[in-house]
């Protein structure tokens, strides 16, 4: 698993002081208004801006990433790296949308990307997506295939038999340890292995024609 991107200056969203939570925008507020609110703290100060708009939506950005990539660990790994390029690129300075709607795209792309590693590991899908460019990711109808993609995940997990269904998701929602799997199933660390291998390939197996679909709405 790989470390966290999320560089030390950004805080920790468990950590929230009430300094920086009377400056939040108002949940009941518009969207517009929030937006509003986020610009003018990156105007005044980028440091400032970015710690108010991480504490704001890491979580959601995380709820949303694990939808697709059904690991907690992996989920956080991709929203963290989402917001240290945000914060590197300086793309404050030029997204024409709104902030979250920038992030939560950011997101779902950097979850397609994982995905397309972790379950499209064939020929076809690596010369396809070369021909991919980022930007195509970025189209409308996208959502709608990026939603069905999630539901077809899901599905698939839950077609898994019940004991390697519930292996994987402790491993990988849970981002629990072979050896604490184990212990609490009563099972070797071997055997979580192999539900969690079994598991891995039967999600490959199965969603290949879902990678195929988008990557062909991609190149074409």
């Amino acid at each position: 698993m790989k470390e966290s991107l999320m560089p030390e200056s950004f805080p920790n969203p468990e950590n929230q002081d009430n300094s920086v939570r009377k400056n939040l925008p108002d949940p009941t507020g518009r969207k517009d208004d929030e937006e509003l609110f986020l610009r003018k703290m990156f105007r005044i100060s980028p440091k400032h801006g970015m710690d108010i708009l991480f504490r704001t939506y890491y979580t959601p950005l995380c709820s949303h990433a694990v939808r697709f990539v059904y690991s907690r660990q992996i989920a956080e790994d991709l929203v963290s790296e989402v917001f240290f390029q945000f914060f590197r690129t300086q793309a404050y300075q030029s997204v024409s949308t709104s902030y979250i709607s920038y992030l939560f795209r950011s997101v779902r792309n950097e979850a397609f990307t994982y995905l397309k590693r972790e379950f499209g590991k064939t020929t076809v899908f690596d010369d396809m997506s070369e021909n991919t460019h980022p930007s195509s990711l970025d189209q409308p109808d996208m959502e709608v295939h990026f939603n069905h993609l999630f539901h077809k995940i899901s599905e698939t997990v839950a077609e898994l038999p019940p004991q390697c269904r519930k292996v994987f998701l402790m491993s990988r929602f849970e981002n629990k340890k072979y050896n604490e799997i184990a212990a609490e199933l009563h099972i070797s660390s071997k055997t979580v292995e192999v539900h969690v291998s079994k598991a891995l390939s039967y999600l490959r197996q199965h969603l290949k024609s879902e990678w195929l679909s988008i990557l062909l709405l991609l190149v074409l």
